[in-house]
């Protein structure tokens, strides 16, 4: 009983208000700092990407190559000492690079499809980040983090579907359940990583392009699934469209 009652208060505590979106007290000026930093690199990473998907439009660098260099990247980030700042941001907008070269296929596809998808999948993205970001800022400290153990469950889901699609042919219906499923755990991730920051910040943890990274792979994560979703439903519009007119 105690346990539902204190799960109850904490919820109407946190309910929100004009008074509530302007507190950010919780967060000290030092964590504020840091997450500007965060949060400008991670713009910064994000251009870079956008410059990586351009390079496979004009050359067609994308595929296994860049996917190597993204995951060879990022090791070398990890493993550079944090008072090398210069060379790890280096490191970082090279994995960014490298990654939006590899999602360049997909990019390119969006294009030829309709360009439409491709803007409105890169708002809804920056949209859903904003707002589940900004969630996770405003609620009380730690209040999401208990999320963590429920997101890697679906991690291991995910891997699951994808191994059940590679056996039984990649059917519809796993597709479907994989890309949904993922959308929904990489959204979570955004709101429990945006915590976790905030949290390793206060104990003295300012990493800001580790940070900005895992934040990087959040956000691309979500857009690609967002991307997969609304060509898929853009091409099934175009062949009912189609029919009608053959009819």
């Amino acid at each position: 009983m105690d346990t539902f009652s204190s799960f109850f208060d904490s919820q109407s505590r946190s309910q929100w208000n004009y008074n509530t979106l302007k507190n950010f007290r919780q967060i000290s000026p030092i964590v504020q700092a840091h997450l500007k930093k965060v949060y400008m690199t991670l713009c910064c990473a994000l251009v870079a990407s956008a410059f990586g998907a351009y390079l496979h439009i004009i050359w067609n660098i994308g595929g296994y190559l860049t996917t190597f260099a993204c995951v060879g990247a990022i090791i070398w980030l990890h493993s550079t000492p944090p008072c090398q700042e210069q060379k790890r941001v280096s490191l970082l907008m090279a994995s960014a690079v490298s990654e939006g070269a590899s999602i360049g296929p997909l990019i390119d596809l969006a294009i030829q499809i309709d360009p439409s998808v491709l803007v409105a999948a890169f708002v809804g993205t920056a949209l859903a980040f904003a707002c589940f970001s900004g969630a996770a800022m405003l609620a009380r400290r730690r209040e999401y983090l208990y999320l963590g153990g429920l997101l890697s469950s679906g991690v291991s889901m995910l891997l699951w579907l994808h191994f059940a699609s590679s056996i039984f042919g990649g059917s519809t219906a796993l597709f479907k359940m994989e890309i949904y499923l993922g959308l929904l755990v990489f959204v979570g991730y955004m709101v429990v990583d945006t915590q976790d920051i905030i949290e390793k910040a206060h104990l003295g943890d300012l990493d800001y392009v580790k940070h900005a990274l895992t934040l990087f792979t959040d956000f691309v994560a979500v857009f690609v699934r967002i991307l997969i979703i609304m060509l898929k439903n853009s091409a099934e519009k175009g062949e009912r469209k189609k029919k009608k007119r053959s009819d």
